[in-house]
Protein backbone atom coordinates (compact mmCIF):
# COMPACT_ATOMS: atom_id res chain seq x y z
CA UNK A 1 0.00 0.00 0.00
CA UNK A 2 2.71 2.58 1.42
CA UNK A 3 5.78 3.19 -0.56
CA UNK A 4 8.63 4.30 2.00
CA UNK A 5 12.19 5.94 2.17
CA UNK A 6 14.09 6.02 5.17
CA UNK A 7 17.16 7.98 5.24
CA UNK A 8 20.57 6.83 4.70
CA UNK A 9 23.95 8.44 6.28
CA UNK A 10 23.90 9.42 10.28
CA UNK A 11 20.31 8.64 11.12
CA UNK A 12 20.56 5.19 8.84
CA UNK A 13 21.47 2.60 12.15
CA UNK A 14 19.66 4.22 14.65
CA UNK A 15 16.38 4.53 12.17
CA UNK A 16 17.14 0.53 11.28
CA UNK A 17 17.20 -0.04 14.45
CA UNK A 18 13.88 1.35 15.31
CA UNK A 19 12.07 -0.51 12.59
CA UNK A 20 13.44 -3.45 13.75
CA UNK A 21 12.46 -3.02 17.40
CA UNK A 22 9.01 -1.99 16.10
CA UNK A 23 8.35 -5.31 14.59
CA UNK A 24 9.17 -3.98 10.99
CA UNK A 25 12.78 -5.10 10.17
CA UNK A 26 14.08 -4.18 6.94
CA UNK A 27 15.47 -6.42 4.43
CA UNK A 28 17.91 -5.62 2.46
CA UNK A 29 20.58 -7.53 0.41
CA UNK A 30 23.35 -6.14 1.94
CA UNK A 31 24.57 -2.70 4.20
CA UNK A 32 25.30 -0.55 1.19
CA UNK A 33 21.72 -1.38 -0.99
CA UNK A 34 19.57 1.19 -1.75
CA UNK A 35 16.44 -1.20 -1.78
CA UNK A 36 14.97 -2.89 0.70
CA UNK A 37 11.66 -4.43 1.94
CA UNK A 38 9.26 -4.58 4.70
CA UNK A 39 7.51 -7.83 5.97
CA UNK A 40 4.77 -5.97 6.40
CA UNK A 41 1.17 -5.50 4.41
CA UNK A 42 0.84 -2.00 4.19
CA UNK A 43 4.90 -1.51 3.09
CA UNK A 44 5.08 -2.01 -0.58
CA UNK A 45 8.58 -0.92 -1.42
CA UNK A 46 11.27 0.59 0.33
CA UNK A 47 14.12 2.67 -0.54
CA UNK A 48 17.52 4.05 1.47
CA UNK A 49 18.57 7.59 0.05
CA UNK A 50 19.82 10.97 1.79
CA UNK A 51 17.47 12.46 4.11
CA UNK A 52 18.47 16.07 2.42
CA UNK A 53 16.38 14.32 -0.63
CA UNK A 54 13.46 12.75 1.23
CA UNK A 55 10.93 15.95 1.55
CA UNK A 56 11.49 16.09 -1.95
CA UNK A 57 10.98 13.16 -3.06
CA UNK A 58 7.69 12.65 -1.03
CA UNK A 59 6.12 16.39 -1.94
CA UNK A 60 7.24 15.18 -5.75
CA UNK A 61 4.92 11.93 -4.88
CA UNK A 62 7.44 9.44 -5.80
CA UNK A 63 7.52 8.29 -2.06
CA UNK A 64 3.94 8.21 0.13
CA UNK A 65 6.05 8.16 3.63
CA UNK A 66 9.42 9.04 4.32
CA UNK A 67 11.55 9.56 7.35
CA UNK A 68 14.03 12.63 7.79
CA UNK A 69 14.95 15.63 9.97
CA UNK A 70 12.92 19.35 9.95
CA UNK A 71 16.34 20.75 9.31
CA UNK A 72 16.07 19.08 5.62
CA UNK A 73 12.03 20.12 5.32
CA UNK A 74 12.70 23.48 6.13
CA UNK A 75 16.32 23.75 3.70
CA UNK A 76 14.40 22.32 0.96
CA UNK A 77 11.02 24.45 1.66
CA UNK A 78 8.99 20.70 0.56
CA UNK A 79 4.93 20.60 0.80
CA UNK A 80 4.70 17.92 2.99
CA UNK A 81 2.10 16.75 5.89
CA UNK A 82 4.12 15.98 9.09
CA UNK A 83 2.86 12.92 10.96
CA UNK A 84 4.58 13.39 14.21
CA UNK A 85 7.87 13.60 15.71
CA UNK A 86 10.01 10.98 16.71
CA UNK A 87 12.34 11.05 19.37
CA UNK A 88 15.43 10.13 18.37
CA UNK A 89 18.81 11.01 16.64
CA UNK A 90 21.85 9.75 15.23
CA UNK A 91 23.38 8.93 18.95
CA UNK A 92 20.88 10.09 21.28
CA UNK A 93 16.92 10.20 22.04
CA UNK A 94 17.46 14.49 22.04
CA UNK A 95 16.82 16.89 19.17
CA UNK A 96 19.34 18.23 16.99
CA UNK A 97 20.24 21.28 16.39
CA UNK A 98 21.15 23.88 13.55
CA UNK A 99 23.59 26.50 15.08
CA UNK A 100 25.32 29.40 14.42
CA UNK A 101 29.41 29.34 15.61
CA UNK A 102 31.95 31.65 15.42
CA UNK A 103 35.81 31.39 16.50
CA UNK A 104 36.36 30.58 20.39
CA UNK A 105 38.16 34.18 21.01
CA UNK A 106 35.89 35.97 18.70
CA UNK A 107 33.82 38.52 20.70
CA UNK A 108 30.56 38.56 19.51
CA UNK A 109 28.08 36.65 21.26
CA UNK A 110 25.03 37.48 19.18
CA UNK A 111 23.51 37.65 15.90
CA UNK A 112 22.58 41.23 17.14
CA UNK A 113 26.36 41.44 17.70
CA UNK A 114 26.94 39.62 14.33
CA UNK A 115 25.15 42.19 12.50
CA UNK A 116 26.93 45.43 13.79
CA UNK A 117 29.99 43.84 12.39
CA UNK A 118 31.58 46.10 9.26
CA UNK A 119 31.94 44.31 5.98
CA UNK A 120 30.26 41.03 4.75
CA UNK A 121 30.28 38.49 6.61
CA UNK A 122 31.66 34.95 5.58
CA UNK A 123 29.50 32.01 6.16
CA UNK A 124 30.12 28.41 5.23
CA UNK A 125 26.71 26.46 5.74
CA UNK A 126 25.33 22.64 4.90
CA UNK A 127 22.34 24.62 5.39
CA UNK A 128 22.35 27.82 2.49
CA UNK A 129 19.23 28.44 2.43
CA UNK A 130 17.92 27.93 6.32
CA UNK A 131 20.70 30.28 6.87
CA UNK A 132 20.18 32.90 4.36
CA UNK A 133 16.58 33.08 5.39
CA UNK A 134 17.54 33.30 9.14
CA UNK A 135 20.22 36.51 8.84
CA UNK A 136 17.91 38.23 6.71
CA UNK A 137 15.69 38.18 9.39
CA UNK A 138 17.86 39.62 11.42
CA UNK A 139 19.05 41.95 8.65
CA UNK A 140 22.76 40.64 7.75
CA UNK A 141 24.16 40.73 4.51
CA UNK A 142 26.65 37.58 4.26
CA UNK A 143 28.55 35.62 1.42
CA UNK A 144 26.67 31.92 2.00
CA UNK A 145 28.66 29.33 0.37
CA UNK A 146 27.93 25.24 0.85
CA UNK A 147 29.65 23.05 2.66
CA UNK A 148 30.39 19.89 2.43
CA UNK A 149 31.72 18.89 5.24
CA UNK A 150 33.92 19.56 8.15
CA UNK A 151 32.24 23.07 8.35
CA UNK A 152 34.00 23.72 11.40
CA UNK A 153 37.16 23.56 9.98
CA UNK A 154 36.80 26.51 7.78
CA UNK A 155 36.63 29.06 10.23
CA UNK A 156 38.81 31.90 10.32
CA UNK A 157 40.82 31.44 7.07
CA UNK A 158 37.74 30.42 4.56
CA UNK A 159 34.61 31.96 6.35
CA UNK A 160 34.20 34.33 9.95
CA UNK A 161 31.23 32.01 10.84
CA UNK A 162 29.61 28.56 10.47
CA UNK A 163 26.16 26.99 10.63
CA UNK A 164 26.16 23.43 11.12
CA UNK A 165 24.15 20.46 12.41
CA UNK A 166 24.67 19.41 16.23
CA UNK A 167 23.88 17.12 18.80
CA UNK A 168 26.00 17.44 21.57
CA UNK A 169 28.18 20.88 20.31
CA UNK A 170 31.54 18.91 21.10
CA UNK A 171 32.78 18.85 17.93
CA UNK A 172 32.39 22.65 17.68
CA UNK A 173 33.89 22.93 20.68
CA UNK A 174 37.02 20.62 19.49
CA UNK A 175 37.48 22.97 16.52
CA UNK A 176 38.16 26.13 18.69
CA UNK A 177 33.97 27.44 18.06
CA UNK A 178 31.91 28.47 19.90
CA UNK A 179 27.83 28.57 19.69
CA UNK A 180 26.02 32.06 19.67
CA UNK A 181 22.81 31.22 18.60
CA UNK A 182 20.49 28.15 17.47
CA UNK A 183 18.91 28.70 14.14
CA UNK A 184 16.43 25.53 14.31
CA UNK A 185 15.53 22.47 16.26
CA UNK A 186 15.35 19.18 14.37
CA UNK A 187 13.81 16.61 15.20
CA UNK A 188 13.06 13.77 13.49
CA UNK A 189 9.84 13.26 11.87
CA UNK A 190 7.40 10.82 9.84
CA UNK A 191 6.16 12.86 7.12
CA UNK A 192 3.79 12.18 4.05
CA UNK A 193 2.85 12.66 0.40
CA UNK A 194 -0.28 15.40 0.90
CA UNK A 195 -2.62 13.76 -1.65
CA UNK A 196 -1.36 10.29 -0.12
CA UNK A 197 -2.25 11.28 3.45
CA UNK A 198 -5.59 12.43 2.08
CA UNK A 199 -6.87 8.49 1.06
CA UNK A 200 -8.57 7.43 4.00
CA UNK A 201 -6.77 3.99 3.38
CA UNK A 202 -3.31 5.11 3.43
CA UNK A 203 -3.43 7.76 5.96
CA UNK A 204 -5.00 4.80 8.59
CA UNK A 205 -2.28 2.50 7.30
CA UNK A 206 0.38 5.38 8.05
CA UNK A 207 -0.73 6.34 11.49
CA UNK A 208 -0.19 2.57 12.41
CA UNK A 209 2.75 2.86 11.51
CA UNK A 210 3.48 5.81 13.45
CA UNK A 211 1.82 4.09 16.62
CA UNK A 212 4.28 1.22 16.60
CA UNK A 213 6.96 3.81 16.09
CA UNK A 214 6.44 5.93 18.42
CA UNK A 215 5.42 3.28 21.33
CA UNK A 216 8.60 1.55 20.77
CA UNK A 217 10.13 5.01 21.10
CA UNK A 218 8.06 5.25 24.52
CA UNK A 219 9.00 2.42 25.99
CA UNK A 220 12.89 2.92 25.32
CA UNK A 221 14.29 3.42 29.24
CA UNK A 222 11.27 2.18 30.59
CA UNK A 223 10.59 -0.99 32.63
CA UNK A 224 7.44 -2.83 34.35
CA UNK A 225 8.17 -3.78 37.83
CA UNK A 226 5.59 -5.75 39.59
CA UNK A 227 5.49 -6.76 43.13
CA UNK A 228 3.61 -8.22 46.27
CA UNK A 229 3.20 -6.96 49.17
CA UNK A 230 0.93 -7.16 52.55
CA UNK A 231 -2.04 -5.23 53.05
CA UNK A 232 -0.16 -3.57 56.22
CA UNK A 233 2.41 -2.00 54.04
CA UNK A 234 0.67 -1.05 51.21
CA UNK A 235 0.18 2.38 52.27
CA UNK A 236 3.91 2.91 52.46
CA UNK A 237 5.09 0.73 49.31
CA UNK A 238 2.78 2.90 47.35
CA UNK A 239 4.44 6.34 48.56
CA UNK A 240 7.95 5.04 47.06
CA UNK A 241 6.41 3.67 43.93
CA UNK A 242 5.93 5.53 40.79
CA UNK A 243 4.21 5.41 38.11
CA UNK A 244 2.71 6.57 34.41
CA UNK A 245 -0.72 7.56 36.01
CA UNK A 246 -1.39 5.19 39.07
CA UNK A 247 -0.32 1.48 39.42
CA UNK A 248 -2.63 -1.47 39.18
CA UNK A 249 -3.25 -3.26 42.54
CA UNK A 250 -4.69 -6.90 42.63
CA UNK A 251 -5.84 -7.99 45.64
CA UNK A 252 -4.27 -11.96 46.29
CA UNK A 253 -5.77 -15.17 46.17
CA UNK A 254 -6.90 -15.66 50.18
CA UNK A 255 -6.76 -11.83 50.92
CA UNK A 256 -4.16 -10.19 53.53
CA UNK A 257 -1.75 -9.44 50.43
CA UNK A 258 -1.83 -7.44 46.97
CA UNK A 259 0.08 -7.53 43.72
CA UNK A 260 1.22 -4.05 42.43
CA UNK A 261 2.78 -3.50 38.99
CA UNK A 262 3.51 0.07 37.35
CA UNK A 263 6.11 1.69 34.40
CA UNK A 264 9.14 3.37 35.36
CA UNK A 265 12.30 4.75 34.10
CA UNK A 266 14.85 2.51 33.89
CA UNK A 267 17.73 4.96 35.46
CA UNK A 268 15.26 5.07 38.76
CA UNK A 269 15.63 1.16 39.28
CA UNK A 270 18.70 1.02 40.66
CA UNK A 271 17.31 2.86 43.70
CA UNK A 272 14.02 1.71 43.67
CA UNK A 273 13.68 -2.06 43.71
CA UNK A 274 15.70 -1.23 47.21
CA UNK A 275 13.72 1.13 48.13
CA UNK A 276 10.64 -0.94 47.84
CA UNK A 277 11.89 -4.18 49.95
CA UNK A 278 13.01 -1.28 52.72
CA UNK A 279 9.08 -0.47 52.64
CA UNK A 280 7.54 -3.99 53.02
CA UNK A 281 7.68 -5.27 48.96
CA UNK A 282 8.42 -8.92 47.74
CA UNK A 283 8.87 -11.25 44.82
CA UNK A 284 9.59 -7.95 43.11
CA UNK A 285 10.42 -9.06 39.74
CA UNK A 286 11.95 -6.00 36.28
CA UNK A 287 9.97 -6.55 33.20
CA UNK A 288 11.66 -4.79 29.50
CA UNK A 289 8.89 -3.74 27.27
CA UNK A 290 9.09 -3.49 23.38
CA UNK A 291 5.96 -1.08 23.16
CA UNK A 292 4.05 2.17 25.26
CA UNK A 293 0.91 2.79 23.33
CA UNK A 294 -1.37 5.63 24.99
Amino acid sequence: MLRLVLPKGSLERATLQLFEDADLAVNRASDVAYRATIADPRIDEVRILRPQEIPVYVADGLFDLGITGRDCIEERGSDVVSLGELSYSKATSNPAKVVLAVAGDSPVTSLKELAALPGRLRVSSEYPELTRRALAAQGIEADISLSYGATEAKVPDIADAVVDMTETGSALRAAGLRVIATLLVSHTELIANPAAAAQPDKRHAMEQILTLLQGTLEARGKVLVKLNVSAESLESVLAVLPSMRAPTISELSGGGAFALETVVAKSDINILIPALRDHGATDILEIPLSKIVH
